[in-house]
């Protein structure tokens, strides 16, 4: 049996409303009142009104199931995970937005529950854009769950970098001051967590060994590269790219002066042998990459902090000579990275060889690998420069290397030879080849940072040690 009240106002004991009709109009409770429903209970018919219940307190940071009714914050800092729908009935909704602006670097993949579909697709919806935001509502089996609100909201409290110095490029949301010579990186707005820089420094190249008979390598100046605003994936980039996210370089407004190395000096025929050069540092705030060793002049005595024999040492290691006679053992490649920095901004030079006929003498260190030792008639090769995406390398700086498509910096010098051999060749990155009896070795490139290549000279005829090539600074950052 059905009862049936027929009433137009429902009153509490007070006289106030709980339920009044007015017109085609129902109101449910009185201004200041709370609606609510028991514990269990549900609704159905009402719909929402687009506004989900925002869990604040629930930041996601990795794979999750959401739930009808409620908002999530997603955090993609630590890398990319997935967002699992739930099962749809109409009318149900879910929100997720960026939390810090990290969806461009790794994005948030929204997964639908079995079959369901996706604004009437199936398969899953990818979130890649820096600060966005989204809302889904299940409509029915054809469209399924369909995104009805698609905001961003990147803009930070902070302002972006506005920046002058160099010469600058734009590519993206990213713009770069690229410095061959000295200047200054001169910050007129933007601070806080949006103003952080990416760098690329390196170094001026070491000479090569030049002086009685015949000298090794120079080492390629220092490289250090951080990468942690583009997202460049590897093998783009080389292994001594920084990319913990702690390392970008955050600004303010002011100046920041910007120094680009010189390469070491190129060193004359003479006897007595002459001490090589190593090139100079670059320095862009806090880093500093270090100027490349010298190549040994045929390991009778070495360049600035060499010991005896010995190349001198920097962001890359000059090449050990290899002397034609007396009673002087094989000159012997100095070490790179010096002083150390992690990770490495470069590599140790190869060693000389005493031994007839043509005593080669060893490579210069490049930015990814050692200098090759020299063989009995072959000059060591330079080691194999550090590896740029052209993001990093604009106007087409740098040089060709072996892998197609990216530029290489920082590499090392060709070791020579005594009165005929073959010369070692320079490494990927501007390092220049080593010279046969009786020229001088090739200089290194430069605003490459590449080493250069050792000289050969005897009896009076003239072939010094080439000169090493200057450096090179980039600075980077999202300016939108």
């Amino acid at each position: 049996m059905t009862s049936t009240i027929k009433v137009n106002n429902i009153q509490n004991q007070c006289g106030a409303n709980i339920i009044n009709e007015n017109s085609n109009t129902i109101t449910i409770g009185a201004s200041g009142d709370t609606i609510a429903l028991a514990s269990g209970a549900s609704q159905t018919g009402f719909g929402r009104t687009g506004t989900v219940d925002w869990q604040t307190g629930d930041i996601k940071t990795a794979t999750f199931t959401a739930v009808n009714g409620q908002g999530f914050f997603a955090n993609t800092g630590g890398g990319v995970f997935n967002m699992n729908l739930p099962a749809g009935s109409a009318g149900a909704i879910v929100s997720v937005q960026d939390y810090n602006n990290t969806f461009d670097a790794n994005s948030l993949t929204v997964v639908p529950n079995g079959s369901e579909k996706i604004n009437g697709n199936g398969g899953t919806l990818s979130l890649s854009v820096e600060g966005q935001g989204v809302t889904f509502i299940y409509i029915d089996g054809t469209v399924g769950w369909r995104s009805v609100q698609d905001n961003t909201f990147a803009q930070q409290a902070q302002s972006r970098i506005v920046a002058t110095g160099g010469c600058v490029t734009t590519t993206g949301d990213f713009k770069m001051h690229k410095f061959t010579g000295p200047g200054t990186f001169c910050v007129s707005s933007g601070g806080g967590a949006v103003a952080v820089v990416d760098y690329f420094v390196v170094a001026g190249g070491g000479s090569g060994g030049g002086g009685d008979s015949h000298g090794g390598g120079g080492g390629g100046g220092g490289f250090r590269l951080n990468n942690t605003l583009g997202c460049v994936p590897a093998p783009t980039m080389s292994p001594k790219t920084v990319t913990a996210s702690c390392s970008a370089i955050p600004v303010s407004p002011g100046a920041i002066p910007v120094t680009v190395g010189a390469g070491g000096a190129a060193t004359p025929p003479s006897n007595p042998v002459p001490n090589t050069n190593r090139g100079s540092s670059s320095i862009f705030s806090t880093i500093t990459s270090t100027g490349g060793g010298g190549g040994n002049p045929d390991g009778m005595q070495g360049g600035p902090g060499a010991s005896a024999c010995n190349a001198s040492r920097g962001g890359s290691g000059g090449g050990g000579g290899g002397p034609p006679s007396g009673p002087v053992t094989q000159g012997l490649g100095s070490l790179g990275n010096t002083p150390p920095v992690s990770p490495p901004q470069g590599s140790p030079g190869g060693n000389g060889n005493y031994s007839a006929p043509n005593y080669g003498s060893g490579g210069g260190g490049g930015a990814d690998g050692s200098g090759s030792g020299g063989g009995s008639t072959t000059g060591g090769a330079g080691g194999v420069g550090g590896i740029v995406n052209p993001i990093f390398a604009p106007g087409c700086a740098g040089t060709p290397g072996p892998t197609p498509g990216v530029r290489y910096f920082s590499g090392g010098g060709g070791g020579s030879t005594f009165n005929g051999g073959s010369p070692g060749t320079g490494g990927s990155g501007g390092g220049g080849p080593g010279a046969t009896y009786p020229t001088q070795g090739t200089n290194g490139t430069a605003n490459t940072g590449g080493g250069a290549g050792g000289g050969s000279y005897a009896g009076g005829t003239a072939g010094g040690g080439g000169a090493g090539g200057s450096g090179y600074v980039l600075i980077r950052y999202k300016f939108q």
